[in-house]
């Protein structure tokens, strides 16, 4: 893959993180991470995660980060992805790092949109089963945390949970994906091979969220860099 030069999408969870992490170790020049928020709350389209800490996270891996503020109309996003994405093709991208897993509905709107826009679609975690996925990224030396979930499948009790293998065997337990690919839950990645440094959260509150899904979720109000122990 020496000849791929890369954007990859960014959502500050675990799924993005492995998948960038993949694609750099099999050759992948990667130059930015591309994250999408919300017009309105200024936090991350899908993770809800604030724009302001996204920034803080890429700092500490050390790669740029481009936000790029959306609509929550599915149309309106899939034009405003395009403009956004062109901006660094004329830049010399010709390809883009998703964290796909095996929605095929996510990875045939991918595809579709990257073969619109003539540059190639990386999906390093396509096809592999979820178990798989955090065993490697746990045997990588990731560590991550869940920030929101459904509050109809999972409890207040799984905010904060770090991501471990006990984790996945009680999700699978409640016949729950381990890598939430429908959506069930989210995660911060708050240190790995990747990062300088580690993030410490210092301050925050769960709180339920109202809307289309009633969400548990993790404002994250006050944190820092540390030292990897």
């Amino acid at each position: 893959m020496d000849d791929l030069t890369a954007i990859s999408s960014w959502s500050g969870g675990k799924d993005s993180c492995l998948a960038y992490y993949k694609a750099i170790k099999q050759g992948v020049k990667v130059k930015c991470l591309l994250n999408f928020i919300s017009r309105e709350s200024k936090r991350g389209c899908f993770h809800g995660l604030d724009g302001q800490l996204l920034n803080f996270q890429a700092g500490l891996i050390g790669i740029p980060l481009v936000q790029e503020e959306v609509s929550p109309d599915m149309q309106k996003y899939e034009n405003e992805f395009k403009v956004a994405v062109r901006k660094f093709i004329t830049r010399g991208i010709n390809s883009m790092v998703f964290g796909d897993i095996y929605l095929l509905e996510h990875q045939s709107w991918v595809e579709r949109v990257c073969g619109e826009l003539n540059i190639r679609a990386i999906e390093p975690l396509w096809n592999k089963s979820p178990r798989t996925i955090i065993k490697e990224f746990l045997d990588s030396g990731f560590k991550a945390m869940i920030v929101s979930c459904k509050a109809d499948v999972m409890g207040e009790e799984f905010i904060g949970r770090y991501i471990d293998m006990d984790l996945v065997t009680d999700l699978e337990a409640k016949g729950i994906c381990p890598c939430g690919e429908k959506g069930e839950f989210h995660t911060l990645v708050v240190d790995g091979p990747i990062f300088k440094k580690r993030i410490e959260i210092q301050e925050a509150q769960t709180i339920i969220k109202e809307g289309f899904w009633k969400h548990w979720f993790l404002d994250i109000r006050k944190y820092q860099a540390t030292e990897k122990n």
